[in-house]
């Protein structure tokens, strides 16, 4: 049953996929720009444009430009057996097709920068360390606090420290993440920088002309506490109204009556039963904070996924923009997969559904 489970989703999860990858295809091949200009420069002759047409396969009809996007996108394909391609590629022969093709094994090609002329796939694996490591720490703040704060505001019911938690999570969701990030970097990073010693822009990475590059940690902190404002706000009161619903049932006031201390029923009967839509919206965060932190990233100036795309449809880069969204969305749909099978493992009822 949990197989059948895992196939279905999984199966679900690819079309989910190549629907994205359609869509973002065909988006970014009906805009009005012209790619062999944006790669060759508005000031290239006609025979160096109508080269790079050729190169782009711009010369061929959409659907087979769409089909020649799909093969390059697939880990299994059919490639020419050419040292060039080979070498463009990066494939392991399975086994040949015809005498100038075999079927190949390869990471997804996602094409080269108009911009920088590099492969996407090289830009995107030096800008997701910085994603990834910016949204699991914005998680882990706004998980340790939001918990403590719900568990307060629980167990201080009706007291000015319940109220003020509850105002401040409504505040907290209803400010979007560019707001929090502006809001952020003007105090902490302008007003109060003779305070804080925090910047209002910077990498985790930096470099100095004297000792070079420096990891810079510093950096991670106003990015991270702006990003993790809405999800500590939803886990707070999640974890409130949660903690407050477990506390009213039966075994609870079983366990008062047999004596034990206010500590003990909560942090070891109340609170684990109370952190299962806990657990449901972290990992929910996790994979929107992972797919979605794009303007906290480009406000903070931090290199990861989010800022390199909005820079790249500043410029019309759309190889790298589209790189980015299939990014993003495989992350997206990886990690909502991997949270189905967990509850899967963890309640067979939901196999039912």
């Amino acid at each position: 049953m949990l197989v059948r489970y895992f196939l279905d989703r999984a199966l679900y999860s690819l079309l989910v996929l190549w629907g994205v990858v359609t869509l973002v295809f065909f988006l970014f091949n009906v805009l009005p720009a012209d790619p062999a200009r944006l790669t060759m420069g508005q000031r290239s002759d006609l025979a160096s444009i109508e080269n790079a047409r050729h190169e782009l396969n711009l010369d061929k009809p959409l659907f087979s430009r769409y089909f020649l996007y799909l093969n390059d996108l697939l880990p299994v394909s059919i490639n020419n057996r050419d040292s060039t391609t080979k070498q463009l590629y990066h494939y392991t022969q399975l086994m040949p097709v015809t005498a100038h093709k075999a079927l190949v094994l390869k990471w997804p090609y996602l094409g080269r920068s108009y911009r920088t002329k590099r492969q996407v796939n090289a830009i995107l694996g030096e800008a997701l360390p910085g994603t990834v490591i910016l949204a699991v720490t914005a998680m882990t703040f706004a998980t340790f606090f939001g918990i403590l704060l719900g568990i307060l505001a629980a167990l201080k019911k009706n007291t000015w420290l319940d109220t003020s938690a509850i105002a401040a999570s409504v505040a907290g969701i209803s400010m979007p993440s560019f707001f929090a990030g502006l809001l952020v970097a003007f105090v902490f990073g302008y007003l109060l920088h003779s305070y804080t010693g925090l910047n209002m822009t910077g990498s985790l990475w930096e470099y100095d002309p004297i000792t070079g590059r420096h990891l810079a940690l510093k950096n991670l902190i106003l990015p991270a506490f702006a990003l993790g404002i809405r999800p500590l706000a939803i886990i707070t009161q999640l974890t409130r109204s949660a903690l407050l619903d477990t506390l009213s049932q039966d075994y609870i006031r079983t366990a008062y009556a047999k004596g034990l201390s206010k500590t003990k029923i909560v942090f070891r009967h109340a609170l684990p039963n109370a952190l299962n839509p806990v657990i449901t919206a972290v990992s929910g965060w996790l994979a929107e904070l992972l797919a979605g932190s794009f303007f906290v990233e480009y406000i903070f100036g931090w290199k990861g996924v989010g800022k390199i795309t909005v820079d790249g449809l500043d410029k019309f880069d759309f190889p790298l923009v589209m790189g980015a969204v299939l990014l993003t969305s495989f992350i997206f749909i990886i990690i909502n997969l991997f949270t189905d099978l967990l509850y899967a493992w963890i309640d067979p009822r939901v196999r039912l559904h």
